[in-house]
């Protein structure tokens, strides 16, 4: 990554960093998707018990592998025939796997799901939720984090898993009600009444929608 970027990218993160702990989270700052996976493990403790709410910026940093391969026991629902099983067991899990679909510059993290699945769980369950973030989702505010949420992530993803939505078409939100829409339940994140329950990976690169 070109260094100028890479030097915003690392004051940006401090930035971050303060605000998450003001708001009861610990963030972290990854110069490379390397560290990233490093940091990521760090906090997961072998024989845990690990699932996820299908995070491509966990895959992209080989986080996913590292669990498969490893000694943990990751409840991963594509291995499983009984989806919402698959799912109930996320909330009694040691460690919840995450991204954002956005966050604000003072720690603000945002996310819209479709099943609901993925901001339970972020919300309540899970003994630790792990959020792998790439820089690219970094907003000002959580006005620009919402419309970054709505009008990137939703729509890409949209567009990823073939849905029957405006978005897919326009590739911005028309704030619609189809069948299909993955725009069904925000979660705005804004303080950890657990302490050491929140831990956000920030990471030198662009990952995920």
């Amino acid at each position: 990554m070109n260094e100028n970027i890479t030097k915003r990218n690392e004051l940006l993160a401090q930035k971050v960093i303060q605000g998450l702990k003001s708001r009861n989270m610990t963030g972290y700052y990854a110069k490379n998707k390397e560290k990233a996976l490093a940091i990521a493990l760090d906090l997961i403790p072998e024989g845990a018990s690990v699932t996820m709410g299908g995070c491509m910026s966990a895959r992209e940093i080989g986080l996913i592998d590292a669990i498969s391969e490893g000694d943990y026991n990751f409840i991963d629902r594509d291995n499983y025939a009984d989806k919402r099983a698959a799912m109930l067991m996320a909330y009694d899990a040691d460690v919840f796997l995450s991204s954002a679909n956005a966050m604000t510059d003072d720690g603000i993290l945002v996310n819209i799901d479709g099943n609901a699945n993925r901001v339970s769980a972020i919300a309540q369950g899970p003994k630790k939720v792990i959020f792998i973030v790439g820089m690219n989702k970094i907003c000002d505010d959580i006005d620009g984090a919402m419309k970054r949420a709505r009008n990137v992530a939703a729509p890409i993803n949209a567009q990823r898993f073939g849905l029957d939505t405006p978005c897919t078409k326009t590739g911005a939100c028309m704030n619609c009600k189809s069948p299909d829409t993955i725009c069904c339940q925000f979660l705005i994140t804004r303080y950890s009444r657990h302490k050491d329950r929140i831990h956000v990976i920030l990471v030198n690169d662009d990952l995920g929608f």
